[in-house]
């Protein structure tokens, strides 16, 4: 007897990436900073809130890649002539990844008191019954 996989069911026809994306959403929740939040904002919209702190917009870059929301943060070191008696504040790089359902898109970014917004909406499909006309085979 085979085992069946959930990507290889034969009832899932088309979710062959499914693991991979379990996968993918598993890797990406390791790591604790920067914190953040994820709200619904509506129906068919959300919020990811990141706390940034000591970032500036330029510092910070959004990107989705493969329907990964991929945002990373770079400060630039700018401790030139500074002689630090404590340095308690890091100026460490992160990176979080959020995956991406289909038909949900980046609608916006906004940064507010060291806060970044990041506006997701799903975009709902016209129709959602689909009629299938029958071909005749001609022999």
């Amino acid at each position: 007897m085979t085992k069946l996989t959930l990507g290889t069911h034969p009832f899932l026809l088309g979710f062959e990436q499914l693991e991979r994306l379990v996968e993918r959403t598993a890797k990406s929740g390791a790591e604790g900073y920067p914190p953040f939040n994820i709200e619904q904002t509506s129906d068919a919209s959300y919020r990811i809130t990141l706390a940034v702190a000591g970032f500036a917009e330029p510092d910070l870059s959004i990107t989705v890649e493969d329907r990964q929301l991929v945002i990373r943060g770079r400060q630039s070191d700018d401790a030139d002539g500074r002689v630090y008696l404590h340095r308690g504040i890091a100026a460490r790089q992160f990176q979080r990844s959020f995956v991406l359902a289909d038909g949900v898109e980046v609608s916006g970014a906004a940064m507010e008191n060291g806060l970044l917004h990041v506006d997701l909406v799903r975009k709902t499909p016209d129709s959602v019954v689909q009629t299938i006309r029958i071909r005749r085979n001609e022999q």
